[in-house]
C-alpha cells in the first residue's frame, strides 16, 4: 500500500486537476463517475482521469490518502476537493469555475 501512497501523491501534486474515479473520462463506469466528468468536460478544464478499477491498492489508498470512503475524487492542484455531490454544488453555485480561476487553471 506504500507504493499506492506514493503513485497517488505523485499524480495529486504533478497534475493540475486529477480525477480518481471508475473507469475513464471516455467511459465513465458509474453515475457518479460521469457527472463529474460530464462537469469538467462542460467547463472544458483539462484534467487527468484515473481508473481506480484497474488497480485494488489505488481504488483503497486513494480512500485513506483523503480520508473520504468514496470515489469519484476530484484534487485541484494538490487540494482534494470532494466528491460527486460537493463538485456537483460548487458548479451549480459557479464556486468551482471560481475555484479553477482562483488557482489560475483556464479552460
Amino acid at each position: 500500500m506504500a507504493d499506492a501512497q506514493q503513485i497517488i501523491d505523485n499524480e495529486v501534486k504533478s497534475n493540475d486537476v486529477v480525477l480518481f474515479m471508475k473507469g475513464t473520462p471516455d467511459f465513465p463506469m458509474c453515475g457518479f463517475s460521469g457527472q463529474v466528468v460530464q462537469i469538467l468536460n462542460h467547463i472544458g478544464i483539462p484534467y487527468k482521469g484515473i481508473n481506480v478499477l484497474e488497480n485494488d491498492d489505488i481504488r483503497q489508498g486513494i480512500k485513506d490518502y483523503s480520508s473520504w470512503p468514496t470515489i469519484p475524487q476530484l484534487y485541484v492542484k494538490g487540494e482534494f476537493i470532494g466528491g460527486c455531490d460537493i463538485t456537483r454544488e460548487m458548479f451549480q453555485s459557479g464556486e468551482l469555475e471560481k475555484l479553477f480561476e482562483d488557482k489560475g487553471i483556464s479552460a
